[in-house]
């Protein structure tokens, strides 16, 4: 019975072994993550193979949050070596990494970008406030002290002054780090012109959010995917209506597209970097360290990446929209960088 009981024990520990993720190395690097930074690294993908004879790294567009919800899903070759991201990664998402034994992750920024409104060049330019872009976009808004469904419809019902056009905004969904950060960049700004909703930042930061960052659901915005190059072709197509994207495609598409003022800034590469500009964020690179022994290539790429050929002031990615790094910030990357040289 014992010896019964003990080989039923071993078979079992057998089994638990094999059940257990193993990690096998593969040709290709994968990477995840903002549809904002994908055309970015997809260059800098056939840039590393064109350089190096390596196969070129697969890259997705799935938004960050989604970038990151499949980054953290585990260790092994069966998960993604390298998120994208157009925000920082959150304290809930690095607890779910944690949770999934991804514990060494490298967080290297690689450059600036702006969340902008972008019209075609046929478009009505606008000046707006984000007061005026909150009054747009946000799904209830403050009436006579009360909180109600929007009820602007058209530009000019947010002020007489702006364009008698109905409102029509193309932009994110909820997973892309594009939508996060415009209501934290630009419509928490418009909506704490209102002193009872500000001054719940501090008493209830929930409420805040949820008043703030709630866009609307009526038609007037609408959610077009992770394809950034279907929301050019829209905007082209229909002139009176506005898309809101990465700054890098306003750059890259300068003949087809203008870039709207807010709070009197234009998106230019001087107000990104500056932060004068009230939509500039950090671009960032997450890399899980563990896969340097599962993809003989990573660490070859993250030194690709991080170089002044690709991210510098006259490099790869500065000719398609990225805004460099200042210089103090650019040592911090390349230190960060340090560890995957040479592996």
């Amino acid at each position: 019975m014992r010896r019964t009981l003990a080989l039923t024990a071993i078979a079992a520990s057998i089994a638990l072994v094999s059940a257990a993720p193993v990690a096998q190395a593969r040709d290709q690097i994968r990477i995840v993550g903002s549809s904002t930074i994908f055309p970015l690294t997809t260059k800098v993908a056939e840039h590393f193979a064109k350089s190096t004879n390596a196969p070129a790294p697969v890259v997705e567009s799935t938004g960050s949050g989604g970038g990151f919800k499949l980054f953290c899903g585990g260790i092994g070759e069966q998960f993604p070596d390298i998120v994208d991201a157009s925000r920082p990664i959150t304290g809930s998402e690095t607890a779910i990494c944690a949770a999934n034994s991804v514990h060494d992750i490298s967080e290297i920024k690689i450059g600036y970008d702006g969340i902008v409104l972008l019209g075609s060049r046929n478009a009505p330019t606008m000046e707006l406030s984000a007061r005026q872009l909150y009054l747009a976009m946000a799904r209830t808004i403050p009436v006579k002290g009360a909180s109600v469904p929007n009820p602007n419809e058209k530009w000019s019902d947010v002020d007489p002054t702006l364009p008698d056009l109905k409102i029509r905004v193309y932009g994110p969904p909820p997973t892309s780090g594009t939508r996060d950060l415009m209501g934290q960049l630009l419509l928490d700004k418009g909506c704490a012109t209102f002193s009872d909703i500000a001054n719940l930042e501090s008493s209830d930061p929930d409420s805040f959010r949820l008043l703030c960052r709630t866009i609307r659901e009526d038609g007037a915005y609408i959610e077009a995917g992770e394809n950034d190059r279907l929301v050019i072709n829209k905007l082209e197509k229909d002139p009176t209506s506005y898309g809101v994207m990465g700054f890098n495609n306003l750059e890259r598409n300068r003949d087809k597209l203008q870039g709207i003022t807010i709070n009197g800034v234009e998106p230019d590469y001087k107000t990104i970097l500056d932060g004068s500009y009230p939509g500039s964020r950090a671009l960032y690179l997450y890399v899980k360290d563990a896969h340097q022994q599962l993809v003989q290539s990573l660490g070859d790429f993250v030194t690709t990446y991080v170089s002044d050929a690709v991210i510098g002031e006259d490099g790869l990615l500065a000719e398609n929209g990225l805004v460099p790094l200042p210089t103090e910030e650019r040592q911090d990357t390349l230190t960060q960088a340090a560890k995957f040289a040479g592996n």
